[in-house]
């Protein structure tokens, strides 16, 4: 028996993969069996080297511009969405191309575009040099949109017209940042218009719920997801915010463990749903590594939202 203490893991729920992520593979799956290999990917077509590395073992290609796509080869665009000059720029060389963007961030590419319609300048709440935000910017003509990062990007505004303004935000944005710039942005320009409902993604908000549930449980928490995924970097922050020591791995490992939209369930229970010994072996190992505790036997049980493995 081992002297060591007993590691609890709590896995927190809902987590991996939301249903955009889900559907962008998917078509570069398919891409990939209707054409052959190789199948170019403007971008990567998610923030996740596990996916991706997997993708590219099947014939993919990722590059970072179209001018990096030969004549005549198929293309993917992420989904993160791009902007409108790629697909035309596809279409003008012929390209036979395959939009992958999410569909609630091409709800707010058309948000964007009716608000410019109706003569609104926009206030947009996101990270500079996000993809997501460089394809949303391209929706619309250049100097119709204000990027801000925080609140002093806010308090620091000074538009032309401060009442005919509109705001919109990245999908993926801190819930609690937004919610507080948000604020800042009504009490400067008390007509500015927002968008209708909630422009963060249903995934991501819950995602950090859930991180929040677990928190006062947790000595520490571990979130699986690669460092230029704004989500997995957000739960990162939430945690924190909540005490609770956090770290960002791509690789799954010991306490609390959390996934942003991107990493692959496989990475966090692999033991819970079954699948190839390779990757549980590397789970358990992660364990271990981060614990100091010997291979043993793991009991799965339930505690409310959160999955729980026992070593026992």
């Amino acid at each position: 028996m081992s002297d060591k203490p007993v590691l609890d893991l709590l896995i927190a729920a809902p987590r991996g993969f939301c249903a955009g992520v889900d559907r962008a593979i998917r078509i570069v799956e398919l891409a990939i069996e209707k054409h052959g290999a190789p199948v170019y990917v403007r971008h990567e077509i998610v923030h996740n080297k596990f996916v991706v590395d997997r993708l590219k073992a099947r014939g993919a290609i990722f590059v970072e511009e179209l001018d990096e796509v030969p004549d005549g080869a198929p293309v993917v665009f992420s989904a993160h969405g791009v902007p409108k000059s790629v697909p035309a720029n596809a279409v003008e060389r012929g390209l036979d191309y395959l939009d992958a963007t999410c569909p609630l961030v091409s709800k707010v590419h058309r948000q964007a575009e009716r608000l410019v319609e109706a003569g609104r300048h926009i206030v947009f709440i996101g990270h500079a040099g996000h993809p997501e935000v460089i394809g949303t910017f391209g929706q619309v003509p250049e100097g119709a949109m204000t990027l801000v990062e925080n609140v002093q990007d806010v308090e620091a505004l000074e538009p032309a017209d401060p009442a005919n303004l509109a705001f919109l935000t990245q999908t993926t944005l801190s819930v609690d940042d937004t919610a507080e710039m948000v604020r800042a942005l009504q009490r400067r320009f008390p007509a500015i218009q927002g968008p209708r409902g909630e422009d963060i993604c249903y995934a991501t908000s819950n995602r950090q719920a859930a991180v929040k549930a677990i928190a006062a449980a947790c000595d520490a928490m571990l979130v699986i997801g690669a460092p230029n995924s704004s989500n997995s970097m957000r739960l990162v922050e939430v945690a924190e915010r909540e005490g609770v020591r956090a770290r960002r791995r791509l690789r799954a490992g010991a306490a609390g463990a959390r996934a942003g939209r991107s990493p692959r369930h496989a990475l966090h229970d692999q033991r819970a749903r079954g699948g190839d010994d390779a990757r549980i072996d590397r789970l358990q190992a992660a364990a271990r590594a981060g614990s100091g505790l010997r291979r043993g036997r793991w009991r799965f049980t339930r505690r409310c939202r959160p999955r729980c493995w026992r070593r026992s």
